[in-house]
């Protein structure tokens, strides 16, 4: 009897395992890095190194178009949409900031951060024209810019209002999804000497923040990405340390209440180092899709477990589609993929 279940286990290990499967498709290759991606109207768009921004058709492969948005080869790693533009801040001072009609792809810069420190990491938009952006510590707190009318103006928040940063502390400009932005409710994460979680129900009025039980201590520890499931208030934060990518100790957490408390999970027992990590749309957070410099994993119970579902090398960002396809980029490509599960 016990080898006859053993062999049913091990059977339906090999059809779990097979069910989960991507089928790539390469969208766009470049010599680029890309670690911001947004999807509209059947495209997906880009912004990456050497100033380049642009689109490939998810339907058409052969339609495409890219722009280069400044002489000086900046270097993005945001990208963020309303319902009539899209927005991209460069990562070093002065930041420009970059508004982008989504007709006619014509650009213009509408605010300039010339603070010598300034280092944006990451930017978040909703279709009401509210935007906030992240940026490392700028004095003696976390770096917030918010705007409540597409970008027309923008007001940087005061240390007065964000918490003080602890010595060490900073963001990662390493996906763009470090900050969560939804109905004037914003949260982002942080990582460095300490890793900690900063909430705010009203726009930026008054800002939280907690320590989290993760993976921290040096320069490059911390939480790289968050994504939430706003209607349950779900939630999942991943990253670990890009030095040592094979450390898997303490780098995925999760929360059931919209961030009062956090759970750490699988630790020890995961492929390492994640970069991004995205929902799937539908699963109310039950479904995670991850996505490190050389794995993309998947959690099919609220990421307690997960499994490596590919060995795909030198992909940073990741985002679905539809439930059943997402796409990726990182290293002078940009890849789809249909997932069969």
């Amino acid at each position: 009897m016990k080898t006859k279940i053993s062999i049913l286990i091990f059977l339906s290990s090999i059809t779990f395992l097979k069910s989960q499967t991507l089928k790539f498709e390469t969208l766009l290759q470049d010599k680029i890095s890309i670690r911001a991606l947004q999807v509209f109207n059947n495209k997906v768009y880009y912004s990456g190194t050497d100033s380049k921004f642009g689109f490939v058709d998810l339907k058409n492969t052969e339609s495409k178009k890219q722009v280069i948005l400044s002489d000086k080869k900046l270097q993005f790693r945001t990208l963020a949409q309303d319902k009539n533009s899209f927005y991209t801040i460069n990562i070093e001072s002065p930041a420009y900031f970059f508004k982008i009609d989504k007709k006619t792809l014509d650009s213009k810069i509408i605010f300039i951060d010339t603070t010598k420190t300034a280092f944006y990491d990451a930017l978040q938009f909703e279709n009401d024209g509210n935007g906030i952006a992240l940026g490392d510590p700028n004095g003696k707190c976390m770096s917030l810019v918010k705007t409540k009318n597409s970008g027309k103006t923008w007001e940087k928040l005061r240390c007065s209002v964000v918490p003080k940063v602890i010595n060490g502390e900073a963001a990662f400009a390493a996906s763009n999804s470090n900050i969560f932005l939804k109905n004037g409710e914003f949260w982002f994460v942080t990582g460095g000497m300490v890793s900690r979680q900063y909430y705010s129900h009203d726009f930026g009025k008054r800002i939280n923040v907690k320590k989290l039980d993760f993976v921290d201590g040096t320069s490059s520890t911390g939480i790289y990405s968050l994504d939430l499931n706003f209607n349950n208030r779900f939630g999942i934060a991943v990253g670990g340390d890009y030095t040592k990518q094979a450390d898997n100790i303490n780098n995925i957490a999760t929360t059931f209440n919209g961030g009062e408390t956090w759970q750490i999970q699988a630790s020890g027992k995961n492929a390492g180092y994640m970069t991004c990590v995205k929902i799937r749309p539908g699963s109310n957070g039950k479904e995670i899709i991850a996505v490190g410099d050389q794995h993309i994993s998947y959690s099919d119970d609220f990421g307690k477990t997960w499994t490596k579902i590919s060995d795909e090398k030198n992909l940073y960002v990741v985002d679905w589609v539809d439930k059943n396809n997402l796409v990726f980029a990182g290293k002078d490509r940009i890849l789809k993929a249909y997932f069969n599960n």
